[in-house]
């Protein structure tokens, strides 16, 4: 059973966690004391002195570890937040071991080679846990370590899960088949079989041979809930209830306890906090400072060949729908002929458009039409990172057409987004669009902006869809 192997995974892990801690604090002194790196003092302690500090060390930040999930299964565990774990458990670890230090009077360690085992004890661990996070999916990909998963109810909720489980073979899931009471026994979803009703539960759970029930009823099944949790924990078998309603209700739902009663939150918005607003606003502004200073030979030469090359005004600006749905310009490099305003509103451009100039359909591709918005940015209209903003007349048509549309609107609008790198840019499916952009702003870290910002580079500047 794979809860066993869990239990003597997490043992190996820790065991090698106090080897990490080990190796990290002795390649601290040699750093500190014997590299020639650092000036020696005219004393120091030897190893062996330095290492009898370690019979504390190793149990407080295997308890520090513990206290941040860090031995929690990595089947689906991200690596920034195992990684954000980490520092901060080694952050917490580095103040207690100053604080111990100045309590009981050991001033002659060295704080230089402390600071030193923390920076080596963070890179060693997160390279460490990265590389048995790859060589356990390597192994699930290859059959083994499986986890066993029975799936309560057809919906679909149920065809989602199993379509992520089968995209996913590194994590490990076998799905072992579908009890449901809405379809015939023996119907079948990508190769998942329906292989009875809901109670049949009575007889499949005494034999003890799963690891996981996902209930996943459809919405006009829930009255079947109590009873089948029940029968579920009778058993000792880890449930898992995946709402039919995961359309209405955010990824990361924010629940409130309301004198015992769980209260969830439609929408979470990461950025509606003072303080995270705050932080995307000082990137911003120093993001943009910085790319208008790195970029402006190349917006200069661009300038110049416009107005050499089409009559008409430099910048073109349109107004656009930003945050609480209030209308601004936003500003780009004019990419096509002087038209009328009612010519311009008239829809989409389209490929081979006759109304886009030669350097314009080069700005275009290559996203350069793009670079004066570094002064939406300073302006605070716009963020270095969000949902791309549409024009009024669009905003009004998707939001009757589709559900959740306004709520791109809770934040500034990005020159760049989790859409955008994600290949969601010009001519493509607007509901994805608007997927993708829902998921950023629920799940907004300052982390995924610069994720989002890297990106970029490699897959936001260059758009075939940019006609």
């Amino acid at each position: 059973m794979i809860k066993d192997n869990q239990k003597l995974l997490n043992r190996l892990h820790v065991v090698l966690d106090g080897i990490v801690i080990v190796f990290s604090y002795i390649s601290a002194w040699y750093l500190r004391f014997k590299s020639g790196i650092f000036q020696l003092d005219p004393w120091f302690f030897s190893l062996k002195e330095y290492a009898k500090i370690l019979v504390a060390i190793v149990p407080v930040y295997l308890l520090l570890y513990f206290l941040f999930q860090l031995y929690t299964p990595k089947r689906v565990q991200g690596r920034r937040l195992e990684a954000w774990n980490i520092i901060q458990a080694n952050g917490i670890g580095l103040l207690l071991f100053i604080l111990g230090l100045y309590l009981l009077k050991y001033s002659d360690i060295s704080r230089t080679m402390i600071f030193i085992f923390f920076c080596v004890n963070v890179f060693v661990e997160i390279t460490v846990r990265n590389l048995i996070r790859e060589g356990l999916r390597d192994l699930r990909r290859k059959g083994y370590n499986q986890k066993h998963i029975l799936v309560i109810g057809y919906s679909r909720a149920a065809e989602q899960y199993i379509d992520r489980i089968k995209a996913n073979p590194e994590w490990g899931y076998i799905i072992r088949g579908i009890l449901a009471d809405n379809v015939p026994r023996g119907g079948e979803y990508k190769g998942v079989k329906v292989l009875g009703r809901t109670e049949n539960l009575q007889v499949v759970l005494p034999e003890n041979k799963l690891d996981e029930i996902a209930i996943a009823l459809g919405l006009a099944e829930y009255h079947k809930l109590a009873h089948i949790v029940g029968m579920c924990e009778k058993s000792g078998v880890h449930t898992k209830f995946i709402p039919d309603y995961n359309n209405i209700i955010p990824t990361k739902p924010y629940t409130e306890d309301l004198q015992g009663l769980p209260v969830i939150n439609i929408r979470r918005v990461p950025l509606s906090n003072p303080f995270n607003g705050f932080m995307k606003r000082i990137v911003d502004i120093f993001g943009a400072l910085v790319a208008l200073i790195l970029f402006s030979p190349i917006m200069l030469a661009v300038a110049v060949i416009i107005k050499v090359t089409s009559p008409g005004p430099l910048i073109f600006k349109q107004v656009r729908i930003g945050l609480q749905n209030r209308p601004f310009p936003m500003y780009k490099f004019r990419s096509m002929v002087v038209q009328e305003a009612s010519a311009e509103k008239a829809g989409w451009t389209v490929k081979n458009d006759p109304r886009v100039t030669p350097i314009g359909r080069f700005i275009r591709k290559t996203s350069i039409d793009e670079f004066p918005q570094f002064i939406n940015v300073l302006k605070g209209d716009m963020s270095l990172v969000g949902p791309r903003p549409e024009r009024p007349q669009f905003v009004e048509k998707f939001k009757e057409e589709i559900p959740r549309y306004m709520i791109k609107h809770q934040v500034r609008p990005g020159l760049t987004g989790w859409a955008q790198v994600n290949g969601y840019r010009g001519d493509t499916s607007i509901s994805g669009r608007i997927e993708h952009d829902l998921y950023y702003i629920e799940n907004w870290t300052m982390g995924f902006d610069f994720k989002i910002l890297f990106l970029t580079f490699f897959k936001g500047f260059i758009n075939k869809n940019a006609y």
